[in-house]
């Protein structure tokens, strides 16, 4: 399983890929949580321009034997979805903190970023 250290995450099983320079933050699922829920067939994100607070659900992501619910690690505004999910939502599954990132939002507390958990507190969070 794979942590990538440039990374904050959830107990959600959400990672955050936080650009300071921008103050925007780059959002998916985890490799834990794709392993978890298997092939992943539908990704279904509220659009850009959608305000959330911390902790709101997002969006869903459904898999061929379960729905899961994505939920925001910070509160901020969508201000791009990644539209390559669409058509390619195994993308997900393929390249979870690549290709397969979810949303791309623009973070209103940036402070909020210290509540995320490490990826050494995440691994151990799932067992790995």
């Amino acid at each position: 399983m794979n942590f990538p250290t440039d990374l904050r995450y959830t107990s959600e099983h959400e990672w955050l890929r936080y650009d300071e320079s921008a103050q925007t933050a780059l959002i998916g699922v985890t490799d834990f949580a794709q392993q978890e829920l298997g092939d992943i067939v539908f990704v279904d994100i509220q659009p850009a321009g959608s305000s959330f607070a911390r902790g709101e659900m997002f969006g869903t992501v459904e898999a061929v034997k379960t729905v899961s619910e994505l939920y925001m690690p910070v509160s901020g505004n969508i201000v791009e979805i990644n539209a390559a999910l669409d058509g390619s939502p195994e993308l997900v599954n393929k390249d979870p903190y690549g290709e397969g990132w979810m949303v791309k939002v623009e973070l209103t507390d940036p402070a909020e970023l210290d509540d995320l958990l490490s990826p050494e507190t995440y691994r151990d969070l799932v067992g790995a």
